[in-house]
């Protein structure tokens, strides 16, 4: 299929320029030439209620991202929040009105569909309620245009667990398929143990990947880490988004895990969102990581 123009600008302009492209290979079939079938936005730990000096624009990055969601010239076919929507919250009241909130801004979005799974930060302290009664399901799955999608939830039981019941329903799932078909899980976690002493693993992924293993069109997509990571397991891709609220240091390259502190020189280093066009025929992905831009500042009133 001949790339049309729309495409071609979609490609240039989104998140107005920049960023870096990362052409994942599943099967080894080139990018190039591939059929294009569609796009959609990844959005990932925006954190919303957070407040501190790792990002004195706290309310401003969602916003920024959704702006510039809006301004692509051509939409994506979906948009995606992958986990920690929300910042933490003893207080259930507190939660819940962080969860209208966010939903309120995400509203927004000119994407006629978006999808929101949870991350720890919405659902560990109440296994999910809250999450459930403002978002729906936290796991489901919907077939996309020659693409099946698996949203797992790894973060609402506290033990950071996909749980046997969700991974038989996985499997069942899983089951309507060929090993043919290209698969794609979206989730919270890791799947695999990227770093466990920092908490950037799920208990029982091995599990999950299992069952995946079969399948030899198979790539994820999850947040949690503050960070753009790709990794493999055997043939199974994983890529993880960067945040929105704030960055962290790359898996053990510190003693403690901790956000990295704002750069006044340059705002917003390490925060974005990513761009992803699918070519289901051949079960390869284009991934552009887009920063967040800052927006020009308003004049200074004249005082008097």
């Amino acid at each position: 299929m001949k790339i049309d123009t729309d495409r071609r600008e979609f490609l240039r302009l989104a998140g107005f320029g920049g960023g870096v492209v990362f052409a994942s290979t599943l099967w080894g079939h080139p990018l190039e030439g591939a059929e294009e079938e569609f796009h959609f936005v990844q959005l990932s730990d925006t954190h919303w209620g957070f407040e501190g000096p790792p990002n004195p624009d706290a309310k401003g990055t969602l916003p920024k991202a959704i702006e510039a969601v809006n301004a692509l010239s051509v939409q994506p076919d979906f948009v995606v929040f992958t986990g920690d929507l929300t910042h933490t919250t003893d207080d259930a009241g507190k939660r819940r009105d962080r969860m209208k909130q966010f939903r309120d801004i995400a509203g927004k979005l000119r994407a006629k569909t978006v999808r929101f799974l949870p991350g720890e930060h919405d659902a560990a302290l109440d296994r999910g309620e809250a999450f459930q009664e403002h978002f729906g399901a936290a796991h489901y799955s919907f077939d996309h245009k020659g693409v099946h999608f698996v949203v797992l939830d790894n973060v609402s039981d506290p033990g950071a667990i996909v749980g046997e019941a969700q991974l038989a329903w996985m499997k069942s799932d899983l089951a309507k398929h060929k090993p043919e078909a290209p698969i794609a899980v979206l989730t919270h976690r890791p799947l695999f143990d990227l770093f466990p002493a920092w908490d950037w693993a799920t208990k029982d992924g091995s599990a999950a990947l299992d069952i995946l293993m079969p399948f030899k069109r198979v790539t994820v997509f999850y947040g949690h880490i503050h960070q753009e990571h790709h990794d493999k397991t055997g043939h199974i891709e994983h890529h993880s988004a960067a945040s929105l609220i704030f960055p962290l240091p790359a898996p053990g390259s510190v003693p403690k895990r901790a956000p990295i502190p704002w750069d006044e020189k340059a705002p917003y280093r390490g925060l974005g969102w990513r761009s992803v066009e699918a070519y289901a025929a051949s079960g390869t992905y284009r991934l552009e990581e887009k920063p967040i831009r800052a927006e020009a500042p308003a004049p200074a009133a004249k005082e008097g």
